[in-house]
């Protein structure tokens, strides 16, 4: 996958992209560009205890509270941003967002 900077992305504001005041926005946004953030695509979740874990070999199937086909979670610094489906990228697994989290439905 490419790394895309800001200037990838189409501004799609009110003035149809020729804002001064948007570049000026995305120029103040510059000291934040570098700070990293850990991503992480959940498939699912399970619980067991110490005993059932310590069970687990290779070939183990572990059964998640998701069914096939239903939409993985994406945490952005362990908060709730987005849901997508994996897809396979040149033979890497990667993910594909579907639906923008509001920050009040992060909460669930």
């Amino acid at each position: 996958m490419a790394d895309l900077g800001l200037e990838d992305f189409e501004d799609t504001g009110p003035s149809g992209g020729h804002d001064d005041d948007g570049d000026k926005a995305a120029a103040d946004l510059a000291p934040v560009f570098d700070v990293p953030v850990n991503i992480s695509a959940v498939l699912g979740k399970s619980y067991m205890s110490v005993s059932q874990l310590l069970k687990l070999g290779a070939g183990s199937v572990l059964e998640l509270d998701r069914k096939v086909g239903e939409a993985i979670d994406i945490y952005v610094n362990n908060r709730l941003v987005a849901r997508g489906e994996v897809v396979v990228v040149d033979d890497r697994l990667g993910v594909t967002m579907t639906e923008i989290i509001k920050s009040e439905d992060s909460n669930s």
